[in-house]
């Protein structure tokens, strides 16, 4: 049974009603001397208690994505991550599951470039269905998560699709479809860089449009796709469309990591130069688009690192645009905060259905 599916934890939910049921059922009936009544009604105590916990502690894991299987809290999975030790069906095989809530669609998959297998969700817009839209291709947008986190993370904490729709009915954004994948797949945190050993941009940037494109109805070229992302996600939204401009034509980054690069993840000086957005930028000849916006606040996002992505910016072919919130942290109320301005740039960008 699967440490992070929903069957897993449901036999949890099950055991803990049925603990406590079975506490309250048989607390009077205990028999025996005072000491061995004590100690039969704390085991009893320990038990639901335990099983709480579980529920708690699975759900808190479900949501934040902090391991992915029971060899990765046990600890018995490499550290490097041998992407060829990667289990899952390939695009064609790929079975999209429909009861995740608010007509979510889940799947998981194994990439053919990355060989590399995680989960994706997909959202489709109410038009998607309607007849006038029947022949029409969508636009997409993939949504990034931060690390910790999975892209359960878009729903139970950064209010997808809810507020989309929202702007959608306010005429502050077309459809979009959005896709929600996993960016750190096997729980082995790249900035979303190709390693040697493990290629997560290519996951990204080839292997989810792939599946997308397999089973939507989507639109082509680059001017129908573009990525956001808030924390760990918003530096990736910033780096993927300047090192895969035919694929994305558009980044919104919510409270990006500094977008310098991270000793700690990537600690070989020449591969985090490949994969630092301020120096992609600053050679880029790419024709994209990219919005950034944190908080003076936030100090995990300093404002300096975004101000020095656009000076840097200056000579290429890039149109970067910036919002500086007065205040808020590094969360999910900050994150939202940018969403108004992020998706009308990005509606001003990508195509709207066609």
């Amino acid at each position: 049974m699967a440490l992070t599916g929903a069957a897993f934890f449901t036999v949890l939910a099950v055991a803990t009603v049925l603990t406590m049921i079975g506490t309250v059922a048989l607390w009077s009936r205990v028999r025996g001397p005072g000491p061995l009544r004590w100690l039969v009604h704390g085991l009893m105590i320990v038990v639901c208690q335990l099983t709480a916990i579980a529920v708690v502690a699975t759900w808190i894991n479900n949501s934040y994505g902090l391991y992915a299987s029971w060899a990765d809290l046990l600890g018995t999975t490499s550290t490097s991550g041998n992407a060829d030790a990667m289990p899952g069906p390939p695009v064609s095989r790929a079975q999209f599951n429909h009861g995740t809530r608010d007509g979510v669609l889940d799947t998981y998959f194994r990439g053919a470039r990355s060989r590399l297998s995680g989960q994706v969700l997909v959202w489709t817009p109410p038009q998607y269905d309607e007849p006038a839209y029947r022949t029409k291709r969508f636009p997409v947008l993939l949504l990034m998560h931060g690390v910790p986190g999975s892209p359960q993370s878009w729903l139970e904490h950064g209010g997808m699709p809810g507020t989309f729709v929202d702007l959608m009915n306010e005429r502050k954004v077309h459809p979009f479809i959005l896709v929600m994948p996993v960016i750190d797949p096997g729980s082995v945190d790249t900035d979303c860089s190709d390693l040697p050993d493990r290629k997560v941009a290519t996951w990204l940037a080839y292997d989810v449009p792939d599946l997308v494109r397999h089973k939507f109805r989507t639109l082509r070229g680059h001017s129908g796709w573009g990525v956001m992302g808030y924390s760990t996600g918003g530096y990736c939204a910033a780096k993927l469309p300047l090192q895969y401009p035919k694929v994305f034509g558009a980044g919104a980054a919510l409270d990006p990591d500094p977008l310098t690069g991270d000793p700690s993840v990537l600690p070989d000086p020449a591969q985090r130069r490949a994969n630092t957005p301020t120096e992609l930028v600053a050679h880029s000849r790419a024709r994209v688009s990219l919005f950034l916006s944190t908080s003076r606040q936030d100090r995990f996002s300093p404002p300096d690192a975004i101000e020095r992505f656009l000076t840097a910016s200056a000579t290429s072919s890039v149109q970067v645009r910036t919002q500086l919130l007065p205040t808020g942290g590094h969360n999910y109320h900050t994150f939202a905060a940018g969403y108004p301005m992020a998706f009308h740039w990005l509606g001003a960008w990508l195509s709207a259905p066609r």
